[in-house]
C-alpha cells in the first residue's frame, strides 16, 4: 500500500477515535503550545515510546475536529507533514506562521493533531487483527506582542455567576473573561457549605468572551456558594484559584 493510501485508510479510522488517546505511542512534548507571533518558528518535539516504527501526519485546524488534513485552513506551515518515525526515537516539528492577518488585541487558538499508524501487523491464518491509529490533539494559542497582563492573572480575575443550564431543568456557572488570554480549565466545582458540585468536562474560555460551564447536580442557586477552579498554565501546569458566585 503506498504512503498516501495508508494515511487516507488511517484517517478514515481516526475520525471515530478519542483525540488524546492515552493508549497513543507517539507523544507530544507538552499538553499546548503557546507561539508568540513575532517569532519566525516554533519547534514541537515528538516522541515514538514504542520499539516498532510508526507512520505520522501532522496538521493544524481551526476547531473544527472533523476537519482533513487539507480542510484545516490554520494559517500555520508544519514540516515535514508526513514522516517514519523509528522505535524509540523524536522528531522535532517546524511550525511557522504565514503571516494570515490574526487580532492584534487578544490571543486567537487552533490545534495540532498528530496521527499516530501502527505498522501493519503480521499476517497469520489462524489469528485476526484490528489495528488502530490514534490521533492526539492540542491546543496552540497564537499571542501577539506586548498583551496587557498574563495568562495567571487573567485566571484569578474571571467574573463567575449561577446561571439556569441549557436544559432549564438546573443551574450552570458563567465565566466572563476580559483578558486577551484564553482559560483553560481541567476541573471546576461549586462549593456550598459542604456540598460540593462538579463539572465534568472542564472547558475553555475565550478572551473578552463568556462561557457557560454544567454543574451536575445542582438543581437550586445554593447560598453562599463560591466557585473553586483549577485552570491550566502556558507550561500545563495548574493553577487553582476561587471565587464568589454573582446571581
Amino acid at each position: 500500500m503506498t504512503l498516501v493510501r495508508r494515511i487516507a485508510c488511517a484517517l478514515g479510522i481516526a475520525g471515530a477515535l478519542i483525540a488524546g488517546s492515552a493508549m497513543a505511542s507517539v507523544t507530544i512534548s507538552g499538553t499546548r503550545i503557546v507561539y508568540p507571533l513575532e517569532n519566525r518558528e516554533v519547534t514541537v518535539k515528538l516522541q515514538n515510546d514504542r520499539t516498532d516504527p510508526a507512520l505520522v501526519q501532522v496538521w493544524m485546524d481551526e476547531g473544527n475536529a472533523s476537519a482533513k488534513p487539507e480542510e484545516g485552513g490554520a494559517p500555520f506551515v508544519l514540516t515535514p507533514p508526513i514522516f517514519r518515525m523509528d522505535g524509540s526515537k523524536s522528531q522535532t516539528l517546524r511550525m511557522m506562521y504565514t503571516g494570515d492577518a490574526l487580532p492584534q488585541d487578544r490571543e486567537s487558538v487552533f490545534w495540532l493533531n498528530v496521527l499516530d499508524v501502527p505498522p501493519k501487523a503480521k499476517e497469520s491464518p489462524d489469528v485476526n487483527t484490528l489495528q488502530f491509529a490514534f490521533r492526539t490533539r492540542i491546543k496552540v494559542f497564537a499571542r501577539p506582542k506586548g498583551l496587557a497582563g498574563s495568562p495567571e492573572q487573567a485566571a484569578k480575575d474571571l467574573a463567575w455567576k449561577i446561571v439556569p443550564s441549557e436544559d432549564k431543568k438546573g443551574y450552570a456557572v458563567s465565566a466572563t473573561n476580559s483578558s486577551a488570554y484564553h482559560v483553560s480549565f481541567s476541573e471546576i466545582d461549586v462549593v456550598s457549605g459542604s456540598q460540593t458540585y462538579k463539572n465534568e468536562f472542564g472547558g475553555m474560555v475565550k478572551p473578552k468572551s463568556t462561557a457557560v460551564f454544567p454543574i451536575k447536580g445542582l438543581t437550586a442557586v445554593p447560598a453562599g456558594a463560591h466557585v473553586k477552579y483549577i485552570a491550566i498554565g502556558d507550561y500545563g501546569g495548574a493553577l487553582p484559584n476561587e471565587a464568589m458566585l454573582a446571581e
